[in-house]
């Protein structure tokens, strides 16, 4: 799988090029922007999803200034809601930090495996052709997701809600977290609803429906008008003249390199049992697939995170900072 460096993260009030894009010619009928009656605040929100959505899907194929066919992933905006159907893929966002509240993202079984596809690096039976002739293989069918394929989906949709949180932080006034899990359909009724609608190169509908919860849509209004108050509030004052810098010793200190790691799980086994060990046993965790990584120095629990991969590497993504009392003589 592959993930996107934060460094690319885009700007959530880029203005839309998608005029001349091949793909508004195949879809007129999508050319409808979000509704008038938007908000700005559902606006700036949506477009953000939009936004990393594109540019993820982009990457992802290796087609950060276009495809092969010279075409991008870009999406049209809509808010017309999708048809609703039993095999339909629903996930829930949890939004945490400078703000609080659910949304919803809703995907047809069709469209969500060929994003999963996408993710996977699969090529689309649709799109593949050998020696000039179309490849005949079992088409996408609107009846089901594979396993597999649902997994796939849900860490793309991780990983471009990662990417959503660090762009809507700027509009929002404050760091935002936002916590994808798969779900059925949520029991609240729908504030606002934005569907994004593309094709892939097969010339196939991709659609991606957005659901914005009353208490995300409450949550938001306001955070937009004070945005420019909170981030004036939230710059320190500036420190006393009566105020000692810190020591030179201890700005030495930031300097030390310490050594960090990962864990995943523990499991707690018999002698026998690790006297048994050998090549191809596997040994099962006590922990279940989503549960966080732990972040230890020194064997000490310090945060926990979610796993990605930045260029072919590990890495964690953050999402809670574990605190600990200071030890004695040293500053809180």
């Amino acid at each position: 799988m592959t993930d996107v460096p934060e460094s690319n993260v885009p700007e959530t009030n880029v203005p839309d090029a998608v005029a001349t894009h091949p793909a508004a010619k195949l879809q007129p009928e999508l050319r409808t922007e979000l509704r008038p009656e938007l908000r700005t605040e559902l606006r700036n929100w949506c477009e953000a999803w939009k936004t990393c959505l594109q540019n993820v899907l982009s990457q992802v194929s290796g087609n950060a200034s276009g495809s092969a066919s010279g075409q991008a992933d870009t999406f049209e905006t809509s808010s017309q809601p999708l048809s609703a159907a039993d095999s339909d893929v629903w996930y829930t966002v949890v939004a945490g930090g400078a703000v609080h509240g659910e949304m919803a993202l809703r995907l047809p079984a069709a469209s969500g495996t060929r994003l999963a596809r996408k993710f996977l690096g699969e090529t689309d039976p649709a799109a593949e052709v050998v020696a000039g002739q179309p490849v005949t293989a079992e088409p996408i069918t609107s009846e089901h997701i594979t396993p597999e394929h649902k997994e796939a989906l849900e860490e793309l949709l991780r990983q471009i809600a990662g990417l959503v949180a660090t762009a809507l932080a700027a509009t929002v006034g404050g760091e935002v977290q936002l916590h994808l899990s798969a779900s059925a359909a949520p029991s609240w009724s729908s504030d606002a609803i934005v569907c994004l609608q593309t094709r892939d190169e097969a010339g196939t509908s991709i659609s991606v429906e957005i659901q914005i919860s009353p208490a995300l849509a409450a949550e938001l209004q306001p955070r937009v008008q004070s945005a420019a108050t909170a981030q004036t509030l939230a710059q320190p004052p500036p420190l006393s003249s009566t105020m000692s810098p810190p020591s030179s010793s201890y700005r030495r200190l930031m300097e030390v390199g310490l050594d960090v790691k990962l864990r995943f799980g523990t499991r707690r086994m018999l002698l026998r049992d690790v006297l048994a060990l050998s090549a191809g046993v596997v040994v099962e965790l006590e922990n279940t697939l989503h549960s966080p990584v732990d972040l230890l120095l020194e064997g000490r629990l310090i945060a926990q995170g979610e796993v990605v991969i930045v260029d072919g590497k590990y890495g964690l993504r953050i999402t809670d900072v574990v605190e600990t009392a200071p030890a004695a003589g040293f500053p809180a």
